[in-house]
């Protein structure tokens, strides 16, 4: 084992190292745009993906929190699984002071492509608890025939 992984189990990440320097400099203060201190930029993200297999399917579970079902939508073409809509920004009112906006808002895309034994045509989705479940049933297998010749 290593010095570096015996005192810093992390691993390293260059944007959690501008973090650091930033609140260094700034405190945890927002800035989010030149005199605008209550309003939210809006930038595009994207979400968290799992995919898994078992004997009959794919599964893709993306996390959503907060996007409505209305602002989802889910398609296959041409091979390729696509995720994508919008999680829409909280109204901040006049009287209310931002001290700090990590979450992403905005529009997001995630595409896969869908391999040759799964059957897109058949894809089936489901969202419930910010959870998006996207079902791809794989394709029966052909069963490989055994033929008798007779030689004559």
């Amino acid at each position: 084992m290593n010095t570096l992984t015996m005192f810093n189990n992390r691993r390293w990440s260059p944007f959690r190292e501008m973090d650091a320097l930033s609140n260094l400099f700034f405190g945890d203060r927002v800035f989010t745009g030149p005199g605008a201190s209550n309003s939210i930029e809006l930038r595009d993200w994207s979400p968290l993906v799992d995919i898994t297999e078992s004997d009959n399917e794919y599964l893709v579970k993306a996390e959503l929190p907060e996007v409505a079902r209305e602002d989802i939508a889910v398609r296959v073409e041409d091979g390729v699984l696509s995720l994508s809509g919008e999680r829409k920004a909280e109204v901040v009112k006049d009287e209310e002071k931002i001290h700090r906006v990590e979450r992403a808002y905005g529009k997001f895309t995630r595409t896969f492509r869908v391999p040759e034994n799964a059957d897109g045509a058949k894809a089936t989705a489901n969202y419930k608890g910010g959870v998006l479940r996207v079902v791809l049933p794989k394709v029966a297998a052909a069963k490989p025939k055994t033929v008798e010749i007779n030689v004559a």
